[in-house]
């Protein structure tokens, strides 16, 4: 099973309702977290001195706060008796990434987290989870 997490209370729903069903059917997780990839806008060719300090920085950042959402979803595993793989991994198109580690660990399900947002708001902010629904084979379990 497939646990997408950002780290959010709503994620945290998720995570616990995954846990609850891979333990039920002897099932293994693997968690997922997916960081924003680094984007620096240059303007007709001014590069900022600083740049690559700054994008190191972001990298850090990124990635500690990835290690400690992933650890936490380990330890919730751990105390429900289910095995859990982590995966941190940078993309602009979180939902791609989240399809690609669901086929690379051979994942049944996809468990994830939904805000339910309709009309405008839906539209406007968009959903990774929809994204993962209309784009991918795997089938998907949406928490609310």
């Amino acid at each position: 099973i497939m646990l997408p997490t950002d780290g959010s209370r709503l994620s945290g729903k998720a995570i616990k309702q995954g846990l609850a069903l891979a333990r039920s059917i002897g099932a293994k997780v693997t968690a997922i977290n997916v960081v924003p990839e680094y984007q620096m806008t240059i303007d007709e060719g001014l590069v900022l001195p600083a740049s690559m300090m700054i994008k190191k920085r972001f990298e850090q950042e990124t990635t500690r706060r990835s290690k400690a959402i992933l650890a936490a979803v380990q330890s919730a595993a751990l105390a429900a008796g289910v095995a859990c793989d982590a995966v941190t991994t940078s993309s602009g198109r979180p939902y791609e990434a989240i399809i690609k580690h669901a086929k690379k660990a051979r994942c049944d399900l996809i468990v994830m987290a939904s805000h339910g947002r309709k009309g405008l708001s839906g539209i406007l902010l968009g959903s990774e989870t929809a994204k993962v629904l209309t784009h991918s084979r795997i089938p998907v379990l949406a928490v609310r």
